[in-house]
């Protein structure tokens, strides 16, 4: 056939210009097709040249990137425009169809209309993104054309009487708007820029962001197109593939997403609404959050109704499409009427939604920018809630900074509400805020969905939308007991956790004990209730599953039966699955609404706790610390400012002091009456009214060491704290005085000395996580000569060679553990690194050795800060430095006792002079003796290198196993890298299944293949049955019976005649010959309709089984994972706990239980939910629609893609996330924690900005988490378009050939209308759980650790009762190693100890002291040898019976919460009276009476309510409450006071009298008096004797020992 432009019909004269040019319908066509060509022709070059030029650049840099005026208005026009285009080269074909030639004409133009449309928006896209406006000018000159050559096409349909009713009319006056709004697009742009016609065109910068590298979240600066199918994160995501993606890819934020921006949008909110009129009224919250971000979430609303109604076009056009199909297919074709003008034939506007192929074509683009625009909503809230999250934060940081001391330690405000508000509150609000919009969508959505409900199968369709209704309120009760549940869950876990995290803190102890199983059973006894709380909240999530997926089939079951009791018949298949796709549309908001409401009410009580916490106490206005009180207000207004403008322009970057400073000296003449802080008439308190300290007059001489002595719980740190304005002030007031004059002008000009802040020292020392170097440092810049004297003034240098990777390594909370003495000395070092004039220490050698102790005072206090001419204030008890005091202050019972110089005192106050002479002396004794090297301090070591010595030997374990999976991955690398990055842990998920026990997994899979089937061959039916019963039976004229299709409701829903459908029925003649055949029609369908019940009845039966059975199935691999883990935990050999850092423990008992506990059962049940839906979809589709398969193909190949890609980077984002809240979490505790010193130093404003820092980094995890999940949605999403369209397709092209019936083909579409909504959910659910296996592999992997063995040889009924009965100790050739990897630590050791001796052992660090007295209770590899104790060797005994006959005081005291009862008895076997002989054994007996409660007086976590030295002294209760004949004492004294210490030895050895006591000595003197002494030497025996034989070899390893002690 030939192709003409015109046509050549015979009659017609398709190129005469007889008429006139323009009246040729033909040559105004071809006119409207110049402007096309001439787009084509000028822009290709440019195109060509400049991405010819480009490839060399690859990418233009997005530091170009510019959005022109009007830039997404341009977008979305020339997308309308788009679509006209497709809609008239539709038109054009079919009017082309009813010719009898060819006229290309009719669709050629529009063609090269659309390709010209395209071509416009690259063009415009590569102009905008190089920011060179003048090339623009192309495009208007388009516009211009297009616009005149359309309008002249207009003209002349007007003229020939063409109208509304005429399809291209409509379309060409559509196209002549699109262009002139594309005109005046460009106009203004033009207009704006000024690129030309205008003399000085204006030079406009891209935004600030994009000019910073460092940026690359690049949402809010992309196209438009990017910006709805973040086409953007392409790289990104592709990228991760080949490798991870890290912190430094995904940037930093854009400045408008910032904390602070937010914050400080949020704080001016929240601050306006304080009036003036009443200045005390709480700023209501919501209100300021609403100023702050309520045009986001407005334009979000907007978005989602959009979407929502977009969403109902899915079942109108399966039901237009379904009814004109089986139109078509009965061949009720009606002749179409013939319009002719210009002699070529134009189409109706009416016939366009009549036609199944446009229907599908609409359905496929209702789909596609519904899920765009939902998207775009998700995308809105989510970015609107995690600014809010931001600002909340920066909030509650500020105001954290600002809390009163006493809120804190009264516990007004724990640690813990302060955590909360953090993790929990301000999350909660977050979520709100994501699901705010629903709030108002929802019910829009449903009324719309009811009233369409109505239209389609009028009263039975509401009453069937009213069981949705009714039900919701069930949902909405699950909802509330589901959060109840998960509140008492969340109580028992953190029950647990505590109990558990208490265990392993105390694990040696235990086990030396033989305790384990008595806490093991407490733990289990918590889970246990745990485990029943889970029980009801599995129970609940599987009701809520249950009725979320039976809901819709219980509403269309009664809908069908009313419809066929109310109407005597079946509805039409186009009614049956539009009202189905309906019902499906219908049950997510009513499910959703009950989520929503419950995150409503929980906001509320966030915002409630919120205002709360922003309107508690603050610390007073600290101005008097800048020396404004008391001191003539011009000289202290210049001073103070400058320091307030220096600190607030750059925080505290003051420059570092010379280290000498000689050059000061001579600038203080008045030196002996300068006073750098006076305390007059001082009253403070702690709060509650009640005065801690009174009547408070002291002056701290400045340049000068001040030291305040006195006895425990004085006073003494809360003097310093009052002085530092923590405490609340009754009366009185702190004067902090200022430099004098001449000085001044000196700090004026360089700022030597941070003159405001004090280098404070707490008594509890408190370290942040971060690097021991950055630790002592604390934000002053590094002076390395300083950092070097400091570090040898504190002694740390030892510990710090000990540590992994020296000064850098992490420390604080998450990092190493370091022992007390430690963690003292490095806060003591930041103290004196700062440079500051004045230094406060409180009590800096609780927790160190006298050797340290000495060093610290000599070189540190006297030498350091003396040097320095530092004021200096030492709060101590070791009297014996009195000496070097220039000031004593003497404090007693909350006031000072004497002040003074130590001659003064002296003088005027002999009785406490003596007082202290006498304390004195004992401790000097010790300070001559130059102590045996082996300390407290190299214990600490010892146990810091034991532990790092282990982790080596497994470290390099590991990096064997990493280095032989290397080798084999070499040979090609990536695709190994990228295929086990991409891999699904099938072998880990296997493992979680069979935890949860065999029968239930078989249950839960077949259960959910049977729901399904159910569930398809439930809407089979029903399509069968809808298309059977339209097949009425009519009787012929003479009686036969004839069947024809009669297809009620031929016109479209809406005209006069629809409700003529109700009552056509059909008019019979009632021969006697056809009644049965009617009543063969009514018995059929009361068969289909009973079939339809039962197998709804089965569906929903089903539903309850499959959600009970997946919940469950979770449950039960939750109880024995937990179960065994934590059996395994505790019998593991202590070597496990040296290797093993305790938080990495803690971590399976908490993160990782929780997870298995609660997330993975959902996602489980979620992920073969959504799968199996797709899978069936899609079979269901194929089997009616076998052409169908084809378009699977290409399909099937780009979901897999997608997937692959998706999930490893949405791992890695995860990761990202997880890790990057983890420091932001520690940073706020560890600001509450360590307030007093972040005042004291004045290091506010550092610390804020550290802050917005670690908000910033995990938003931008955040964002772009989310960001990736919208890139997948809407990629699934579009692909499930595609589904529905090549369904359609297929359905229409396959009835021409005579295939599926109206009815199938209604089911096939409502099928492919699911797949849209459980694509993503797919992979989403696929994604998650391959993140949350994580944590059962790494429960896994703990539960391969050897336990020890518990067993022995001998039975535990063959040990007598009494054993060890005389506590006599043989040691036969014996050989200790700590692991089978490591050498032995004690080689062939041989001793033999009387029953009743009491024995020392000594020896240096490492010599194998405290590995002996591990060997008596078998706590370490005895190899070779053995220890046979009474007759019995004790490695064939039971671990049990072998350490609950012994008895050890370890040098760490460990105390559990509970009662004092429960620490020194666990076991509950010993009465009251040997309790309280204990107790006054071990001198706590006044101490304990005193207590409320006695012996049931509450021990807090840890024993943090009793001194370290009480606590000690209950260790050594707890080992004389358990009557054993052999007690170890392992350095038991270190931690008590000179008095105490000689009490105790007294004690000892009276009370042990008859008993074994094996001493291991740091301080040799206090084994002088044993009967025997062991001493060691590198895990051997060196010398065994009396003592006082010992002493006499002189050149003995002892008695040199004893010599360098005296």
């Amino acid at each position: 056939m030939a192709l003409s432009f015109c046509g050549n019909d015979e009659n017609a004269s398709s190129y005469s210009v007889n008429d006139g040019m323009l009246n040729n319908g033909c040559f105004v066509d071809a006119l409207n097709l110049v402007p096309h060509v001439f787009l084509l022709f000028i822009t290709f070059p440019i195109l060509f040249i400049g991405w010819g030029s480009q490839s060399s650049k690859v990418q233009i840099h997005h530091n170009t990137w510019l959005h022109f005026p009007g830039h997404n208005l341009r977008w979305i026009l020339t997308f309308s425009l788009l679509f006209v285009h497709v809609c008239e080269f539709a038109e054009g074909i079919v009017s082309n169809k009813m010719m009898d030639t060819n006229h290309l004409h009719l669709f050629m133009p529009a063609f090269m209309g659309f390709v010209a449309a395209t071509t416009s928006v690259v063009y415009y896209h590569n102009i905008e993104t190089s920011n060179f406006p003048k090339l623009l000018l192309v495009l208007f000159i388009y516009w211009v054309l297009a616009f005149i050559t359309k309008s002249i096409k207009l003209w002349k349909f007007v003229e020939y009487k063409v109208g509304l009713q005429q399809l291209r009319f409509c379309i060409t006056a559509l196209l002549v708007i699109l262009y002139g709004l594309l005109m005046a697009v460009e106009v203004n742009v033009i207009r704006i820029r000024k690129y030309v016609f205008f003399a000085n065109p204006q030079k406009v910068k891209p935004p600030e962001d994009l000019q910073d590298l460092g940026v690359r979240f690049l949402q809010p600066f992309v196209n438009l197109l990017s910006k709805a199918t973040y086409w953007w994160m392409n790289p990104l995501i592709m990228g991760a593939h080949k490798r991870p993606i890290e912190l430094k890819k995904i940037g930093k934020l854009p400045i408008a997403m910032r904390a602070l921006t937010n914050y400080l949008r949020l704080k001016d909110a929240y601050e306006d609404q304080k009036t003036a009129e009443n200045p005390d009224r709480a700023p209501s919250i919501w209100r300021s959050m609403y100023r702050a971000f309520g045009r986001p979430i407005l334009l979000s609303s907007t978005f989602r109704y959009l979407a929502d109604l977009l969403g109902f076009a899915g079942p109108l056009c399966i039901s237009g499409i379904v009814r004109n199909l089986t139109l078509e297919g009965g061949g009720a074709t009606q002749d179409k009427i013939r319009e002719t003008y210009f002699g070529v034939h134009f189409m109706l506007s009416t016939e366009l939604l009549q036609n199944t192929s446009v229907l599908a074509v609409l359905l496929f683009l209702a789909l596609v920018l519904q899920r765009t625009f939902l998207q775009a909503s998700y995308y809105v809230t989510i970015e609107t809630g995690i600014n809010l999250r931001g600002a909340l934060l920066a909030m509650i940081y500020n105001k954290i900074l600002r809390l009163s001391t006493s809120n804190m330690s009264m516990g007004e405000m724990t640690l813990g509400q302060i955590n909360n508000l953090v993790a929990i509150e301000t999350n909660q609000l977050m979520w709100f805020l994501f699901l705010c919009p629903n709030l108002w969508a929802m019910p829009v959505q449903i009324v719309m969905g009811v009233i369409l409900l109505y239209y389609l199968l009028g009263w039975s369709a509401l009453i069937g939308a009213s069981v949705i209704v009714l039900l919701a309120p069930v949902q909405y009760l699950i909802a509330t007991k589901l959060a109840d549940t998960q509140k008492s869950t969340l109580e028992h876990s953190t029950d647990r956790l505590k109990k558990t995290t208490e265990i392993l803190k105390g694990i040696k102890l235990l086990k030396l004990y033989a305790w384990e199983n008595i806490f093991c059973d407490s733990v289990e006894d918590t889970r246990g209730k745990e485990l029943t709380s889970l029980k009801t909240f599995a129970f609940y999530t599987s009701m809520s599953i249950f009725m979320n997926a039976a809901i819709p089939i219980a509403a269309v079951l009664v809908t069908f039966v009313m419809h066929h009791f109310i109407t005597k018949s079946s509805p039409s298949p186009s009614e049956a699955f539009a009202t189905l796709a309906l019902f499906n549309i219908l049950v997510t908001p009513l499910f959703l609404l009950s989520t929503v409401v419950r995150f409503a009410v929980k906001a509320l009580v966030s915002v409630q706790k919120l205002g709360e916490f922003l309107q508690s106490d603050e610390i007073g206005d600290d101005s008097w610390r800048n020396g404004e009180m008391s001191v003539p207000s011009e000289a202290a207004k210049k001073h103070p400012g400058a320091t307030k403008a220096i600190n607030r322009k750059q925080p505290l970057r003051y420059q570092m002091d010379n280290y000498e400073q000689p050059s000061r000296r001579q600038m203080r003449p008045s030196e002996t009456e300068d006073v750098a802080v006076k305390v007059s008439n001082g009253c403070f308190t702690w709060g509650s009214n009640l005065s801690t300290l009174s009547d408070i007059n002291i002056r701290i001489p400045t340049g000068q060491l001040t030291m305040i002595v006195g006895q425990v719980g004085c006073g003494k740190s809360s003097l310093l704290l009052a002085m530092l304005g923590e405490m609340q002030t009754i009366s009185g007031r702190v004067h902090w005085s200022k430099l004098p004059d001449c000085e001044t002008l000196l700090h004026q000009g360089t700022f030597s000395k941070n003159r405001y802040s004090v280098a404070y020292a707490t008594q509890k020392s408190w370290l942040l996580n971060a690097t021991v170097e950055e630790n002592i440092t604390f934000g002053s810049p590094f002076n390395k000569q300083r950092y070097k004297a400091v570090i040898d003034a504190c002694s740390l240098q030892l510990d710090i060679d000990l540590l992994p990777f020296g000064d850098q390594t992490e420390i604080g909370e998450r990092g190493i553990n370091l022992s007390g003495g430690q963690r003292q000395r490095i806060c003591v070092a930041r103290a004196l690194y700062q440079n500051t004039n004045i230094v406060f220490l409180d009590d800096p050698f609780s927790a160190l050795d006298i050797h340290l102790s000495d060093h610290l005072m000599q070189e540190g206090i006297l030498k350091f800060l003396q040097d320095d001419k530092r004021t200096v204030v030492l709060v101590t008890h070791k009297l014996q430095y009195l000496i070097h005091a220039d000031w004593i202050i003497a404090m007693k019972g909350g006031s000072v006792l004497r002040e003074g110089t130590l001659k003064d005192i002296q003088t005027h106050d002999v009785e406490l002079y003596d007082h202290w002479k006498t304390l004195m002396n004992r401790q000097d004794q010790e300070l001559e003796k130059d102590i045996e090297q082996d300390s407290q301090t190299t214990l600490e070591r010892k146990t810091l290198r034991r532990a790092f010595y282990s982790r080596e030997a497994k470290n390099q374990m590991d990096d064997e196993d990493e280095e032989e999976e290397e080798e084999e991955e070499d040979d090609d690398n990536l695709s190994m890298t990228t295929s086990r990055r991409s891999k699904v842990p099938w072998k880990v998920c296997w493992c979680y299944m069979s935890s949860g026990g065999f029968l239930m997994v078989f249950l839960m899979v077949s259960s959910k293949l049977l729901k399904h089937s159910v569930i398809v061959a439930m809407d089979y039916w029903l399509a069968m049955w809808t298309s059977k019963s339209n097949q009425t039976i009519v009787a012929g004229p003479n009686g036969t019976c004839q069947v024809q299709v009669i297809s009620r409701n031929t016109t479209f829903p809406g005209s006069p005649d629809y409700e003529v459908r109700y009552h056509s029925r059909l008019c019979l003649k009632a021969q006697t010959s056809t009644l049965w055949t009617l009543d063969l029609l009514c018995v059929q369908d009361s068969l289909y309709l009973t079939v339809f019940i039962v197998l709804c009845a089965a569906g929903i039966t089903l539903c309850l089984i499959t959600s009970l059975t997946v919940e469950f199935l979770g449950l039960s691999a939750a109880t024995n994972l937990h179960h065994n883990l934590l059996n395994k935990i505790i019998h593991a050999p202590l070597r496990f706990f040296d290797i093993t850092p305790l938080g990495q423990i803690l971590n399976r008992f908490s993160a990782d239980t929780n997870i298995i506990d609660q997330h993975i059962p959902p996602t489980l049940e979620s992920l073969t939910r959504s799968t199996l839906l797709c899978l069936s979809a899609i079979g269901v589709i194929s089997r009616i629609t076998p052409t169908f398969i084809i378009a699977l193909v290409p399909l099937a190949v780009a979901f897999y893609f997608i997937q692959k890609y998706f999930r490893v980077a949405s791992k890695d984002l995860q990761d990202l996330d997880d890790s990057t809240q983890l420091p932001l979490l520690c940073h706020f505790s560890e600001t509450a924690e360590g307030l007093t010193t972040i005042r004291a130093f004045r290091h506010e404003a550092r610390f804020k900005q550290r802050m917005l820092e670690l908000t910033d980094t995990n938003n931008t995890a955040y964002l772009f988490l989310s960001a990736a999940n919208r890139w997948l949605e809407v990629r699934t999403d579009y692909l499930g378009a595609v589904i529905v369209l090549a369904a359609a397709g297929a359905s229409i092209w396959g009835l021409h050939c005579g295939e599926p019936s109206g009815g199938l083909v209604g089911l096939a579409l409502t099928y492919a209308l699911t797949v849209t909504n459980y694509l993503n959910w797919v992979v989403r659910n696929l994604a998650d759980l391959e993140v949350q296996m994580a944590a059962v592999k790494k429960v896994n992997s703990f539960l391969s650790t050897e336990s020890e063995n518990y067993e022995g040889s001998m039975d535990a009924s063959q040990v007598p009762e009494n054993w060890p009965r005389d506590g006599g100790i043989k040691i036969q050739d014996l050989c200790v190693r700590y692991d089978p990897m490591l050498k032995p630590v004690l080689k062939h050791v041989n001793a033999y100890i009387q029953p009743g001796q009491k024995v020392g052992i000594c020896g240096r660090t490492g010599s194998g002291k405290s590995s002996l007295s591990l060997a008596f209770f078998n706590m370490v590899d005895i190899f070779e040898g053995k220890i046979v104790i009474d007759g019995i060797d004790i490695c064939k005994l039971p671990l049990q019976t072998l350490r609950s006959r012994l008895s050890i005081i370890l040098q760490d005291p460990v105390l559990f919460s509970g009662s004092i009862r429960f620490n020194l008895d666990p076991e509950r076997t010993c009465n009251d009276e040997r309790l309280w002989e204990a107790l006054e054994i071990a001198q706590l007996k006044n101490m304990v009476q005193t207590v409320p409660g006695g012996l049931d007086a509450v021990v807090t976590e840890g024993g943090e309510n009793f001194s370290v030295g009480q606590r000690q002294l209950f260790c050594l209760a707890r080992a004389f409450v358990r009557k054993s004949s052999i007690l170890i004492m392992d350095e038991a004294t270190a931690s008590i006071d000179m008095a105490t210490e000689n009490i105790l030895q007294k004690v000892v050895m009276t009370a042990f009298a008859d008993r074994t006591v094996v001493t291991i000595a740091h301080r040799v003197h206090t084994i002088l008096t044993a009967d025997l002494v062991i001493v060691m030497k590198r895990g051997n025996i060196l010398e065994y004797d009396k003592p006082e034989t010992l002493l006499e070899q002189q050149d003995g390893m002892f008695a040199s020992f004893v010599k360098a002690d005296m």
